[in-house]
C-alpha cells in the first residue's frame, strides 16, 4: 500500500509539472481543431500541403497544426489531456495511447469509421473490443544481413529463430562472426520473440514453450554464439556490429539502410534483405503511429474527418513516397509501390517486403497496462537465464506471479 500510495503521489507531482510547464493549447479561434503531431516538422510542406486542400473542401473547418518534440510528447499529452481545453487530435504511439484509454482520457471511436484501414491493423488497436485510435502509418522490420559472411559459412538463409541458432555454429566456425546481436533485454524485444510463439500473457509466461524461447537463448549465449553484450546493448550497437562485419544479421526497419550505405560503404555493397525472423506462428512484428481524439476535446467529429483524410488513399501514398513508412489505407496497400522493385533498390525491396509482412501480423501483441514495468520484468528474467542464476523454470515462475500482480495494480 505504501508503495502504491507513493506511485500515485509520484505520478499527481509529473501530472502538476505538466500543466504548469507546457501549455495546453494556443490561444485559436473557437472553431480551429487544435492537432498535435510528434518530430513531424521536416515533412512541413506535405502537411502544411495537406491542411491547405481539408480546409478547401472543408469551409468550416481550421486545422492549427501544432508539431511537438518527441521527447516531450507523452508529457504534454498527459498535461493536456487532463485540462478541459485539450488538443482535439493528437499523434501518439499506441503503448501511451492504451495507458491513456484504460484511464478513461479518450473518445472510443465507431467502427463504422475503420472500412478504408487494412484490417489486422485496426483489431490490433481495439482494447476490450473498444477502438480509441486511429492508425496513421506503420513500419515492420525486415532482416538485413551480410550476403557475403552467409554465403562463406555455408549456411542458407533461416526463417525462424530454431533455424537461425541451428546455423550459428556454423556461422562463428567459418566466419569468425556472430549469427545476430538480439538486443534482447531492449523495451519489449523478448515479449515480441514470446509473441511469435504465442507466449503473450502472465499464466503462459512460465509455460514449456516460454521454457523453449528462453533457453534457445541461453544455449547460444553460454556456447559463445550470440555477443556476450547481447544482454545489455541495443540495436544501436547492434548496428555498429554489423557494420563492422561482426555479425551476420541485423533486424530493423529499412531507414537503418541508408546508416549502413553512408557510414560502410563496403558493408552496404554486400547487404542483402529477406523477411523478418519469425517463429512457431509465423506472424511478423509491426509497429504503428496513431491518432488519438481525447474525451474533452471540443471537435470530435471534425478531428474524426481530418484524420480520415489524412489517412485516404492519396495522402497515405504520398507521405510513404517521402518516408518510406508503410501506409495503413488498404487501397493504398495494394499500389504498385508496395509491389514492385528494381533489385538494385534494397530500400525499395525493403518496403515491399515489410507491406506484404502486414498481412500476416495476428496474433499482434497489445499494450497491457503497467506495461513499461513488465518489460523491466521480462528484461531482468532475460539476464537472470541467460547468465544461469537460477533454473529458467523458477525464474518464469517468478515471473509469472509478479506479471500477474503488474496487471492487477
Amino acid at each position: 500500500m505504501k508503495n502504491l500510495l507513493l506511485k500515485y503521489a509520484t505520478l499527481l507531482i509529473v501530472i502538476l509539472i505538466c500543466i504548469f510547464t507546457f501549455p495546453m493549447r494556443h490561444e485559436s479561434a473557437d472553431n480551429d481543431v487544435i492537432f498535435w503531431t510528434l518530430q513531424m516538422s521536416d515533412f512541413a510542406p506535405y502537411m502544411n500541403k495537406v491542411i491547405k486542400e481539408f480546409e478547401a473542401e472543408n469551409p468550416n473547418i481550421k486545422i492549427k497544426w501544432i508539431d511537438v518534440p518527441f521527447s516531450e510528447g507523452e508529457k504534454r499529452t498527459l498535461a493536456s489531456v487532463l485540462s478541459d481545453n485539450p488538443p482535439d487530435l493528437i499523434n501518439l504511439n499506441p503503448d501511451f495511447a492504451a495507458l491513456l484509454a484504460q484511464r478513461g482520457a479518450l473518445y472510443e471511436i465507431d467502427d463504422k469509421y475503420t472500412t478504408q484501414f487494412h484490417k489486422p491493423v485496426i483489431d490490433s488497436l481495439k482494447l476490450n473490443g473498444k477502438l480509441y485510435s486511429l492508425p496513421w502509418y506503420a513500419t515492420s522490420a525486415v532482416t538485413i544481413y551480410n550476403k557475403k559472411l552467409l554465403e562463406k559459412s555455408g549456411a542458407k538463409m533461416p526463417s525462424t529463430y530454431e533455424e537461425l541458432a541451428k546455423i550459428a555454429p556454423l556461422v562463428k566456425e567459418k566466419t569468425d562472426a556472430y549469427v545476430l546481436l538480439p538486443n534482447i533485454t531492449e523495451n519489449d524485444t523478448m515479449l515480441r520473440i514470446l509473441n511469435k510463439y504465442g507466449v503473450n500473457s502472465a499464466k503462459d509466461i512460465n509455460s514449456q514453450q516460454s521454457q523453449h524461447v528462453f533457453n534457445m537463448f541461453k544455449d547460444l549465449y553460454e556456447k559463445n554464439l550470440i555477443p556476450k553484450e547481447s544482454i545489455t546493448q541495443t540495436h544501436r550497437e547492434a548496428l555498429e556490429k554489423y557494420m563492422a562485419e561482426n555479425i551476420v544479421f541485423f533486424q530493423a526497419g529499412a531507414n537503418f539502410l541508408t546508416m549502413i550505405k553512408e557510414n560502410a560503404p563496403s558493408t552496404y555493397a554486400n547487404t542483402d534483405l529477406a523477411p523478418q525472423i519469425t517463429g512457431k506462428l509465423g506472424q511478423n512484428d509491426f509497429s504503428l503511429m496513431n491518432f488519438v481524439i481525447p474525451v474533452r476535446a471540443k471537435h470530435k467529429d471534425e478531428a474524426v474527418k481530418f484524420a480520415l483524410y489524412l489517412t485516404n488513399r492519396e495522402n497515405q501514398i504520398e507521405l510513404a513516397k517521402l518516408t518510406n513508412v508503410l501506409a495503413v489505407n488498404e487501397e493504398t496497400l495494394q499500389d504498385d509501390f508496395y509491389k514492385y522493385y528494381d533489385n538494385n533498390d534494397l530500400m525499395a525491396k525493403a518496403r515491399v517486403i515489410s507491406a506484404k509482412q502486414l498481412y500476416k501480423i495476428e496474433p499482434s501483441m497489445k499494450p497491457v497496462k503497467n506495461q513499461k514495468e513488465i518489460n523491466t520484468l521480462i528484461n531482468t528474467a532475460v539476464q537472470q537465464i541467460l547468465i544461469n542464476k537460477n533454473t529458467t523454470k523458477n525464474i518464469l515462475d517468478d515471473v509469472s506471479v509478479k506479471y500477474e500482480k503488474l496487471l492487477n495494480d
